[in-house]
């Protein structure tokens, strides 16, 4: 049995469902694929001047540690044809670790808990969606109880039912 892990993806450029459906897809060889959020299209924060992007959350149980499955997410992008011009700049594919089991990871290149989980609605409303009790385990609160905190702002539109990606279950 592996770690359940919580990874967020989006996408704005190109198709950004296929981009989506095609990146989840891309992750069955590193794990079973357990859960998959609706897809939300949501407004770009921070960098506001770029089309809206569609984002997900994805769950997935894997015996890899959290630093091979960052290569793995990484490796995928580049596959995917990621271009990293402008921090937080348009892509068409992002893949992040949100949670890692319990763990907490401090390394160059790899903060687990995502450091921004808690302050993005386009990241919690998919995580509640498939794993409400799901705890940040530094701030010690449930997704649940971390999008319920959240200040208003971000608009996040659930489209749809949940995403069906073919997995391997």
């Amino acid at each position: 049995m592996g770690e359940i892990a919580y990874l967020s993806l989006g996408s704005n450029l190109g198709d950004r469902e296929a981009n989506l459906r095609a990146a989840i897809v891309q992750l069955e060889p590193s794990g079973k694929v357990k859960a998959v959020s609706a897809f939300y299209e949501t407004e770009p924060v921070d960098v506001v001047d770029q089309s809206w992007f569609l984002n997900c959350v994805v769950a997935i149980e894997t015996k890899l540690a959290a630093g091979d499955l960052l290569k793995v997410l990484l490796g995928i992008e580049q596959l995917m044809g990621r271009q990293r011009l402008r921090e937080q700049g348009p892509r068409k594919i992002d893949m992040d670790i949100l949670l890692f089991g319990d763990r907490v990871i401090d390394e160059p290149g790899l903060k687990i808990p995502h450091p921004g989980m808690h302050r993005r609605r386009f990241v919690l409303e998919p995580l509640v969606e498939i794993a409400p009790e799901a705890r940040h385990p530094v701030l010690n609160r449930t997704a649940r109880e971390l999008l319920a905190n959240l200040s208003p702002g971000q608009i996040v539109r659930r489209l749809g039912s949940p995403a069906s990606v073919a997995t391997n279950r």
